[in-house]
């Protein structure tokens, strides 16, 4: 490029910042500022500090032992279709990378033999009951932390539902459906 044209470049650099600086200034003229006597949108702040909500507390997964009565175990069973990579529902059946799930309804946690469990599921006790089965399968992380289970859970309660009576119905004789008086604890907790 030529000594001519360099100088036509900058000189057309500086003509355009100086229109961009004119029509500033013509747009200040023709719409001027002008302050608000108060503001749009107030917003309140209590007097003498911070106050900060409380976060909302964790009250685990819903009720699931209304559920029950109605739940369909074939929809369980569709449902436990991507469980079997992990586990088996067979009687008798070998465990893989989970325990058999067989008679597990009721089963002692952490007792299905030749399984090896996490520490966090050893330790934690009692037993797979209704209650316990329902949040483990809402989130198996939250409810027993440290467990090697790889599962982000089931959101819907009609999906658990389905899943637990579907998981009642493999054993050798069904856990009992839980009475009007365990449901109506349950839903009054």
């Amino acid at each position: 490029m030529d000594e001519l044209g360099l100088n036509k470049l900058f000189a057309g650099i500086l003509m355009a910042g100086l229109l961009l600086m004119v029509g500033i200034k013509l747009a200040d003229v023709l719409v001027p500022h002008s302050e608000l006597e108060q503001n749009a949108y107030v917003i309140e702040v209590p007097e003498g500090g911070t106050a900060v909500a409380a976060a909302p507390a964790d009250t685990g997964p819903e009720p699931i032992l209304a559920l029950l009565a109605g739940a369909d175990a074939v929809a369980g069973e569709k449902l436990a279709k991507k469980c079997t990579a992990c586990h088996v529902f067979d009687a008798g059946g070998a465990n893989k990378v989970g325990p058999a799930l067989w008679n597990i309804v009721n089963a002692q946690k952490g007792a299905v033999g030749g399984f090896s469990y996490s520490s966090a599921l050893s330790e934690f006790g009692g037993e797979w009951d209704y209650v316990a089965l329902n949040a483990f399968l809402a989130k198996p992380k939250a409810y027993i932390k440290g467990t090697k289970m790889n599962f982000a859970g089931l959101k819907k309660p009609t999906d658990r539902a389905n899943m637990i009576a579907y998981l009642r119905q493999q054993a050798d004789s069904a856990v009992a459906l839980p009475t009007d008086a365990e449901i109506a604890a349950e839903a009054g907790s």
